[in-house]
């Protein structure tokens, strides 16, 4: 697949309808200055708007609308999407996404549907509703038309003048990552960050390729796919990527810290890339400049609900 053209038609698909986030610089939050996207700032609190818009506006949508499986943060931008556009859409999140991305969907006026269990039930429902309906499925990380739309985000950055050899992704079922990686095309280097309690990119690496794994911790409502993608498993391979864990205490305190030097509210998974640097998961060079994409900020429970 020619992933630059691809993610190319995607940015000017989505133009007009996402946020163009900003970035800046911090001396606060680690030894060196480290540039930040603060994509927590896109529409519904997450990079997901990217992919959702995308796929919608690509796609012929059936008279049955759209549906969606998500720990939250992807449904929230698919029931967005669907309304901005005037497309019926039914999410399913698990009990896990919590009472604020719960709500956050409920807004957007999309039918909802909480399962019990982990994202895989919800995902079990989603492709229930599918098959029943006719349904088209906005798949939440492994499907082309995400992984480009979320490619967007690195090729926003690099048109606002991102000067980083390195770059920190967090990873939960891959679509982010993903699209960096097909979009920089080798061109620096990306790590990628993963809780120790949802590594499902290193046990698919493990394993010569994705696995089921039980997920849990403080990011799991956003990060906790229990399988990693094939695409994203694909260009991870291809580029020889750096995967890092890092433990839930370290998520925290990153949190904490951004809030404290900046007041920039995050969710667990929002601070994860973070992590990597400031717990010493992840160390560079002397001369290594060193970015890190804030991808959620949909901390639960919502502090002005």
């Amino acid at each position: 697949m020619d992933w630059q053209s691809a993610i190319e038609a995607a940015a000017e698909r989505i133009s007009e309808h996402v946020v163009r986030t900003p970035v800046m610089q911090s001396a606060a939050l680690w030894e060196r200055p480290v540039t930040l996207k603060l994509e927590q700032m896109q529409h519904t609190g997450s990079f997901k708007a990217r992919g959702a818009f995308n796929t919608l506006l690509a796609a012929e949508v059936p008279e049955g609308g759209v549906v969606a499986a998500s720990g939250g943060n992807h449904g929230a931008a698919v029931a967005f999407a669907a309304a901005r556009l005037g497309i019926p859409a039914q999410i399913f999140v698990p009990e896990i996404a919590g009472p604020s991305k719960i709500a956050l969907i409920k807004r957007t006026g999309a039918g909802l549907t909480v399962v019990p269990g982990e994202y895989a039930d919800a995902m079990a429902m989603a492709q229930r509703w599918e098959a029943e309906r006719g349904a088209m499925q906005v798949h939440a990380y492994d499907a082309p038309g995400t992984v480009t739309g979320q490619g967007t985000c690195l090729r926003e950055w690099e048109e606002q003048g991102l000067e980083a050899d390195t770059v920190l992704i967090a990873v939960g079922g891959g679509g982010l990552i993903g699209g960096s990686l097909a979009w920089n095309d080798g061109r620096r280097k990306i790590v990628a960050v993963e809780p120790m309690g949802c590594n499902t990119l290193a046990s698919a690496l493990e394993n010569d390729g994705p696995v089921d794994i039980g997920v849990s911790g403080v990011a799991a409502n956003a990060l906790g796919a229990r399988r990693i993608g094939s695409i994203c498993y694909d260009l991870v391979r291809r580029d020889g990527t750096t995967v890092l864990q890092v433990p839930d205490g370290a998520i925290l305190e990153a949190q904490t810290a951004l809030w404290q030097a900046h007041r920039i509210l995050v969710e667990p998974a929002g601070a994860c890339a973070l992590a990597a640097l400031r717990r010493g998961a992840y160390v560079p060079e002397p001369d290594e400049r060193v970015a890190v994409l804030i991808c959620g900020g949909n901390v639960a429970p919502d502090p002005l609900a």
